[in-house]
This record gives structure tokens, C-alpha cells and sequence, in this order.
């Protein structure tokens, strides 16, 4: 399969698409003004400890308090321990470094922390809508062949590493070479790497887990000890796998900062990276706005005239399988079975792309024959191989209905870019207006035109206009500079909220 990574960069966003035989696979966005904080490592200060729930509220210097459960909880934070030890309960597990001797059956959150204690925490999710980011103690330090997790101590391989001989190679070179009893997990891009490269990235990680060590000890709670990567050399880490062939990057800076970081980490791979010199914008160069527009929608519809409806609620996501137009050309059976076998590949595909995660339920189209039922079963299994994320499926219900999970640990795309609809108070949704006045910048811009007028006449939304005079008036200070124009924004009460008009006015 032909991978491929699309990077666009502009002022305040940027972009990253996974291609995969010239579709787009999977997006990621960063904007400034909330960056991704998975992966981020800080030293925070216990809130509130919650008995009822078995969790605590931990400040670690962003607007909402993060939580987090008695599980997430290592014994290093000496609150409890005395108890544990005075104790006859049998731990769960035991490390060679005994760091997780305080993981046990029984042991309560209030045990092993208190309020105002500092515990350093790194963030296995990001704040979603009114729930706050959740942390944990255990901390794990992902590289390019490895991930470190200094409170444990046993060696994993990936599970998309399936030759065995590879699986065992592997485990013996990192019991060779680990003089540390600290656990490690071997990453799928470490397939058929040799030993000294495994090595070196051991070396790094030991010595930036020492730094985040010093850190804890030296700062003042709450504060930032380590920063994951931006979304491009995260993209660029977790994604140059065997299989991609090329990055291209839209931006001159972005471009050498892949380089340099291929440079330390992966040299081979330079010639892999590309500077995007072309006047139409890259998105548009390789045809990407549209699938992203579509995966915005509540219906998608099937190639055969099916179509599947996404809706997303409080606490799942529920997708339906409809024939729509399709009525086949045979029995009804297996019109349905044609259907749910076409849906099977376009859920699948939204899931991953969407990046929805949690509970989802498929409604598929009831199927009477458990040999078809068995069988859309099975497709879904398959479809669901390319996905990274963590999925479980169960099989389909006497009702219809799969259940399964997928591990969130981000924003959904529509959490991303949209905003509930203040036209419908909240039922659907619309684009946000942060990506509104995203979306202006980049059509002013689009294809680098040549502006003839003294100045620009945008008419916008009076929200939007609000937004562009104050908390986005960069975006036009921006536009200003780089048009040596100047844009007079004048507020339209009729027009809908993402609807704009740009008028050149000669003088």
C-alpha cells in the first residue's frame, strides 16, 4: 500500500494528512490556541481527592483541573505506602523494581494521595467539551523503535509485528541490551532494525527520562516537565513506517525542521521529504478538501445508493445502515447483504478518519441468515485491521446491532473544527467560528492571487465580524501584511454564519 503524508502549514493552523492510495486515511490539526497536550509530561498538585469515585482532580496549569483514577496511581508517590506494607493484600502485580507493588485489589485513592501533594502526571487524554484532560502517573516515553515506561519493567512487542522470528529477535536484543530495569515496548517501525539503532534510541530515552526526573525535583507545581512533539514530527514519528514513501510539506521552515529531525532519528529517509512549490494550495493539489467536507457530514452516502448516517451523543456515537436509492436486482436478502458489505468498508473508513472513539453501535440492516450475518461480521473485523487505534468488537446482536469501543485519547475531527449549531440550538452543528475566520484567511489567499484593488470589502456574519475585530484581529493584521492592503470588515445581520463575500474596491 502507497502511503503518503500531505502537510499543510498556515499561520495559526496546521494540517496533516494520511494518505493511503491516493485517499486520505487519517487528519490531524494543531491550532495555536489549543494544542494537542497527549503525551505531555507535568508536574501538577493534588485538588481534591474523590473517595466516592476513586479518583482525585489534579492541577496541572491549564484552565480545567485533570483527573485521575486509583488505577492510573503508582506507588512511587510514598502517600499509602506505610499502610500497603502493613498490609496482607495481595498485590495484582509485582515489578522487578517494585515500583507498582502499590497497584493492588483494595488499595483506596485516598491512600495514596493527598491534597496539595505534588505527583508528576502525564496526560493520556485531552480535555473533551466540560470533561478535563485524564493523567496518569505512569508515564511512557514514546521514540521511534521504543517506548519507555520507567514504572515497569517487561518488554513488549508490537502486535502488527506478526512474524514470530522477527517477535523473538527482537526480545532478545532488548534483553541484551538493557542494563536498566525499566519495561520498554518495541514499536512496529523497529521491524528489521538493527541492534545498534535500538541501542541508541534506548540511550536517548533513558537520558530525557533523567532530564524530566531533574525537572520534578527543581520546578514549582503546577508546570510543564516535557512537551510531546508538534503534529508534524509526531505524524512524521509514528507514521514513516515501512510503507510511506514520501512527506510533502507546504512550508520552507516545516520542511527543513522534517529534515532535521529525520537527520537524528531516521537518515535514510530524508530523500523521502519534498518541498510543495505549487500556486494551488496543497489540500486542494491533492484533492483533499472534499473528503474532509464529507467527513463532516451526518450522511454518507454508498457508492450503490445506500447511504449510512453518523450521529454523535453524550455518550456513544450510533451509526445507521440504510438501502436508500439501492433496490437491487435480485432477492432482498441479498440486496441487504450487498448493502451492510459496502457499508462494512465505509464505516470503517469514517471511524478511523472521524477519529471517533468510545462506545459506537452499528445498526446495520437486519439480515435473517446468520451465514450473512456471519459474514458482514467477519468483513468488519478485516475492515477494521488498518485502523491503529485499539478496537473490540463483538458480534452482531439478535437486534441488529454491533457493539464496540475504540480508544479515544483526542478530539474527534467534528469536535475539532465544528461547534454546536446556534441556529438549532444545539441539535446539529456547523463550522465553529474560530474555522470560519480559518476559512476566510485561506480563500483570500488561495493560489497566492494577484489582488489589483487599494483594498479588500469583507462581509461577513456580525459574529464573525465581532471574532475578526477582536480574538482572530491577527488574521487580518496578518492579511494586511502580506497583501499590503488594506481589509475593512463590514458585519451582513442576513447572512449565514459561514457565508462571506471579499470584494476588491480600486480607488
Amino acid at each position: 500500500m502507497f502511503k503518503k503524508l500531505i502537510v499543510s502549514v498556515a499561520d495559526f493552523e496546521t494540517r496533516v494528512a494520511l494518505m493511503e492510495d491516493g485517499t486520505i486515511a487519517e487528519l490531524f490539526i494543531e491550532r495555536c490556541e489549543n494544542g494537542e497536550i497527549t503525551g505531555n509530561v507535568y508536574k501538577g498538585r493534588v485538588q481534591r481527592v474523590l473517595p466516592g469515585m476513586q479518583a482525585a482532580f489534579v492541577d496541572i496549569g491549564i484552565d480545567q483541573a485533570a483527573f485521575i483514577y486509583v488505577d492510573d496511581v503508582v506507588g512511587d508517590f510514598h502517600a499509602g505506602l506505610e499502610a500497603f506494607y502493613a498490609s496482607d493484600l495481595e498485590p495484582e502485580k509485582r515489578d522487578v523494581n517494585g515500583v507498582e507493588l502499590s497497584i493492588q485489589k483494595g488499595m483506596h485513592i485516598q491512600d495514596l494521595l493527598k491534597e496539595g501533594q505534588e505527583v508528576m502526571v502525564q496526560a493520556a487524554k485531552s480535555p473533551l467539551g466540560t470533561k478535563g484532560a485524564r493523567v496518569t502517573s505512569r508515564v511512557s516515553l514514546p521514540g521511534r523503535f521504543l517506548v519507555l515506561m520507567p514504572h515497569a519493567s517487561h518488554i513488549g512487542v508490537s502486535r502488527r509485528i506478526e512474524d514470530e522470528a522477527e517477535r523473538t529477535r527482537l526480545k532478545n536484543v532488548l534483553e541484551t541490551i538493557r542494563t536498566d530495569d525499566y519495561g520498554y515496548i518495541v514499536r512496529t517501525a523497529a521491524e528489521d532494525a538493527d541492534a545498534e539503532k535500538i541501542a541508541n534510541e534506548m540511550v536517548f530515552l533513558k537520558k530525557l527520562w533523567e532530564n524530566i526526573q531533574k525537572k520534578f525535583k527543581a520546578t514549582a507545581a503546577p508546570s510543564l516537565l516535557h512537551q510531546e512533539l508538534n503534529v508534524i514530527l509526531r505524524a512524521v514519528r509514528d507514521l514513516m513506517t515501512h510503507e510511506v514513501e514520501r512527506v510533502v510539506v507546504d512550508d520552507p521552515q516545516a520542511y527543513q525542521s522534517v529534515r532535521s529531525f529525520l537527520e537524528m532519528s531516521m537518515p535514510g529517509l530524508i530523500g523521502a521529504v519534498e518541498l510543495y512549490e505549487g500556486e494551488e494550495p496543497i489540500f486542494d493539489a491533492y484533492n483533499l478538501e472534499g473528503d474532509i467536507s464529507r467527513a463532516l457530514k451526518r450522511k454518507v452516502w454508498l457508492k450503490s445508493g445506500g447511504y449510512i448516517v453518523i450521529e454523535h451523543t453524550e455518550a456513544l456515537v450510533a451509526i445507521d445502515v440504510n438501502t436508500g436509492r439501492f433496490v437491487g436486482t435480485h432477492n432482498p436478502e441479498e440486496t441487504i447483504l450487498k448493502t451492510n458489505l459496502e457499508a462494512v468498508k465505509e464505516i470503517a473508513y469514517q471511524i478511523r478518519l472521524r477519529d471517533l472513539g468510545g462506545i459506537i453501535i452499528v445498526d446495520f440492516i437486519d439480515m435473517e441468515k446468520k451465514a450473512h450475518q456471519e459474514k458482514v461480521f467477519l468483513a468488519f473485523q478485516e475492515a477494521l485491521k488498518k485502523d491503529r487505534s485499539k478496537t473490540h468488537i463483538l458480534p452482531i446482536s439478535d437486534l441488529g446491532l454491533v457493539q464496540m469501543t475504540r480508544k479515544r485519547t483526542r478530539k474527534s475531527l467534528t469536535h475539532t473544527v465544528c461547534e454546536p449549531c446556534l441556529y438549532c440550538d444545539g441539535e446539529g452543528y456547523l463550522l465553529s467560528r474560530t474555522s470560519i475566520c480559518y476559512t476566510i484567511f485561506r480563500e483570500i489567499l488561495k493560489g497566492n492571487r494577484e489582488i489589483s484593488g487599494t483594498r479588500l470589502i469583507l462581509k461577513v456574519h456580525p459574529e464573525i465580524a465581532e471574532m475578526l475585530h477582536g480574538q482572530e484581529n491577527r488574521l487580518i493584521r496578518a492579511l494586511e501584511e502580506r497583501l499590503q492592503k488594506t481589509v475593512e470588515i463590514y458585519p451582513e445581520p442576513l447572512f449565514h454564519m459561514e457565508k462571506f463575500d471579499v470584494m476588491e474596491v480600486t480607488e
